[in-house]
């Protein structure tokens, strides 16, 4: 494949669904790693959700402290190691994460951003940060898929940090991820209308 193509998914304008574009150097990094259509495709629509996550938290919980910027990188570059490792773009494996958080290393990304490629899948991990469980979040919302697990550690994080009852955090939330999840089957179309391999 040739940069072209790669940043024309990550980057042009899309109606259905309409999607905000990758940052110009996660688009930038795929490229240059030669990743698949359908891996461009899937980042992006992450890439997407956890845009409109971070907008809710900062618009409900606007005291709370946390980086933006690294979450939409973390977002549009979570599974990049998936450029290594292309049968877990249509099957099961998590040899992708630890693989793209090297990638990203060797490529100067830094250890800071680096480390949502190994922690996308394993929120209940120690160390893990709110950052963190935004980018699963959006990893699994995405598609519409609800981690109960998962969005009780969101909900304790934006609970204690807000003040508001646990039970009233859960029900903002919910109402977010519902309407969130609303849009997968556009989402999903969008990702399967690329292939996974170029050619």
């Amino acid at each position: 494949m040739t940069t072209a193509p790669v940043m024309s998914i990550a980057l042009a304008d899309t109606d259905r669904p309409p999607l905000r574009p990758l940052p110009r150097r996660a688009a930038e990094l795929l490229a240059a790693l030669d990743a698949p259509p359908r891996l461009v495709a899937h980042l992006r629509a992450v890439h997407d959700v956890a845009a409109q996550l971070v907008d809710r938290v900062e618009r409900d919980q606007p005291s709370l402290p946390f980086d933006r910027g690294a979450v939409l990188f973390g977002a549009a570059t979570h599974d990049i190691g998936k450029t290594r490792h292309v049968g877990e773009l249509s099957g099961p494996g998590s040899a992708h994460e630890e693989a793209g958080r090297e990638l990203l290393l060797a490529h100067g990304v830094s250890a800071e951003l680096a480390r949502f490629a190994a922690t996308h899948g394993s929120w209940a991990a120690p160390g893990v940060r709110f950052e963190d469980l935004l980018v699963s979040l959006a990893d699994k919302i995405w598609k519409n898929k609800r981690v109960p697990e998962l969005e009780d550690l969101v909900v304790d994080a934006l609970s204690r940090a807000g003040g508001r009852a646990r039970w009233e955090e859960f029900m903002a939330l919910d109402e977010t991820l519902t309407r969130i999840g609303d849009g997968a089957g556009e989402r999903l179309a969008y990702q399967m209308s690329f292939p996974v391999t170029a050619g």
